[in-house]
């Protein structure tokens, strides 16, 4: 029997879906954690499913399949997984919490005093500094308008290091 490995695989900007349809033609297995994301676009509500992670995508393959992933269009890496069990457990334990209806997202590596600029919304485009953080999504940020300083609560994914 031949002994399946985990890899995570770097991929190229915006092709997680596509590797994991590439792995699913040529028999391999792939993991994509995913969450549900609802946006309201001119009143209608539409349901989409991100990535948790977004640019990894993680397969269980034969160490010698390794070069056959590398060479397909979506990976631009191929990272080997050192602590298999440790890997298994952990991705299992992820997937399961995504199948309960609790509200999971990837914590953003923003904290108080980063420098963000808006990404979406009415103030996209706007950049002020973290003053602080409220749970894992909300964050308070102040922007500074000719030399008084003004404060908005936003969710941390709607925000941008910079």
């Amino acid at each position: 029997m031949i002994e399946l490995l985990w890899f995570v695989a770097h991929t190229r900007p915006r092709c997680e879906k596509k590797l994991v349809q590439a792995c699913e033609r040529e028999g391999i297995s792939a993991t994509l954690p995913c969450y549900r994301a609802a946006h309201k676009y001119r009143g209608k509500t539409v349901v989409f499913h991100k990535p948790l992670f977004p640019g990894y995508v993680f397969l269980q393959l034969p160490g010698d399949m390794r070069a056959k992933v590398l060479q397909g269009d979506y990976v631009a890496n191929l990272l080997d997984v050192f602590d298999q069990d440790l890997f298994f457990r952990q991705l299992s334990e992820i997937l399961r919490a995504l199948e309960t209806d609790q509200e999971i997202r990837l914590a953003p590596l923003i904290g108080t005093g980063a420098r963000v600029k808006i990404k979406h919304g009415p103030l996209r485009g706007i950049e002020g500094w973290v003053e602080s953080r409220y749970g894992m999504n909300t964050v308070l940020l102040r922007l500074d308008f000719i030399g008084q300083a003004a404060a908005v609560k936003m969710e941390a994914g709607e925000l941008e290091l910079i």
